[in-house]
């Protein structure tokens, strides 16, 4: 018995110690609601980026220069950014050490501009027709007068050749109206005239003879009206070679003279309209000047007249003579006008020794107008600036549309 009763509590011991260590294990319906991978993938995203970010902050502190030396710094000629403008104001914006610039003092105000022609040309045949050659090159100097290309001229000689035939009758027809009626002819009507007055003489004898006798036998009705009829009729004959011979004698009407003198003035007017048609085939250049852009190629045909067929050869430009296209503001427009001096410094050559070793402060320039209308979307004032540019260094540094800094100097003449 007492080993039964012994017994007994150690399987209750055992048996609770087995449900205690089965309580303490982790139950499987857990494991199926653990976080998903993507939010952890995202969460670890986010916290790299977050180092990153710190990293990049702590850097920028680091290198941020303390005290005065904080402030932005600009050399003397810089272009103001912050003014939303091309423009610049130089003065006490200078930092000492900066290099002094030559002449620094006397600029007024800098702004940003691009070189224009003063006159650019877009060359168009002048008559329609196929190139048949072409002798145009983008960046080649021509002179005025040289050709540029030559068009197809089989229609136009023909017509040319026709219209040199028609005056040619033309003037004759005058020369034949003006100079009357040859002698041989004037004699011929004379002769003719004379030959009717001798026939009309014997039908007048026979006339007289009929009319003795008539009433008698021997003369018949009908023979005294034959008579009669013949000599009328040889009458009028005649008057009319009198009057034909009278006119070959006074020679052509006046109205009809100055007829044949308008036909020639038509004829000559045919003429000059299909030479010039013809010596336009040749199509030449009508400045002296550099080729910019080359529009065409042979075998093409132009039409200046036609909307879908090209109508001009090529553009070209004399370099010399350049502008500068630039828009001031309209609250520093007070510090420009006409033939306000400047200097034109070509943004690309700007560093470049050779350039500055003949150009130290750019190209010298000066204000030929401004503009009468201002640009409403810029709140600006269009200006232009004269280039003086040696034949030497045509289309070498500067080029239309090419950026340059145009600086312009104090009026020297207030002073």
């Amino acid at each position: 018995m007492n080993i039964l009763n012994s017994s007994q509590p150690v399987s209750k011991n055992q048996a609770s110690l087995e449900e205690r260590v089965k309580s303490l294990k982790i139950s499987s319906a857990p494991e199926t609601q653990s976080m998903p991978k993507s939010t952890i993938f995202a969460w670890g995203l986010c916290l790299i980026m977050m180092i990153v970010a710190g990293l990049m902050a702590w850097r920028s502190y680091k290198m941020t220069p303390t005290g005065t030396d904080s402030v932005q710094q600009k050399l003397p000629g810089q272009i103001n950014k912050s003014s939303g403008t091309d423009t610049v104001k130089t003065g006490s914006e200078k930092s000492s050490p900066a290099p002094s610039v030559p002449g620094k003092e006397n600029i007024v105000l800098e702004a940003k501009g691009y070189i224009i022609p003063m006159h650019q040309i877009q060359v168009s045949p002048k008559v329609p027709g196929m190139i048949e050659k072409l002798y145009v090159e983008e960046g080649k100097r021509v002179k005025k007068g040289d050709v540029l290309a030559v068009l197809e001229s089989i229609d136009y000689k023909a017509d040319f050749d026709k219209a040199k035939a028609v005056l040619q009758a033309a003037t004759q027809r005058k020369l034949e109206i003006k100079n009357g009626n040859r002698p041989e002819e004037i004699e011929q009507s004379k002769q003719e005239y004379l030959e009717c007055l001798s026939n009309l003489e014997q039908l007048r004898s026979d006339l007289v003879r009929n009319r003795r006798l008539t009433g008698s036998a021997s003369l018949s009705q009908r023979e005294m009206d034959v008579a009669s009829f013949s000599f009328e009729g040889v009458e009028r004959k005649c008057s009319k070679l009198k009057s034909a011979y009278d006119l070959m004698v006074k020679g052509p009407r006046e109205e009809k003279l100055k007829a044949a003198e308008a036909e020639v003035d038509q004829a000559v007017a045919d003429l000059a309209k299909a030479q010039w048609r013809l010596n336009n085939c040749v199509i030449v250049a009508p400045v002296s000047g550099v080729i910019l852009t080359k529009k065409a190629e042979e075998g093409n045909i132009i039409n200046p007249a036609a909307f879908n067929i090209s109508a001009s050869l090529c553009e070209m430009a004399d370099l010399t003579d350049l502008e500068v296209d630039l828009s001031i503001q309209e609250r520093d427009v007070a510090s420009v006008f006409k033939g306000q001096k400047c200097l034109v410094m070509p943004e690309a050559f700007q560093n470049y020794a050779p350039f500055l070793k003949v150009h130290p402060k750019g190209y010298e320039g000066t204000i030929s107008r401004l503009m009468p209308i201002a640009d409403r979307g810029k709140g600006a004032i269009p200006v232009r600036v004269k280039i003086k540019v040696s034949p030497e260094e045509e289309g070498v540094y500067l080029k239309p549309d090419m950026g340059v800094i145009v600086s312009f100097m104090k009026d020297q003449s207030s002073k």
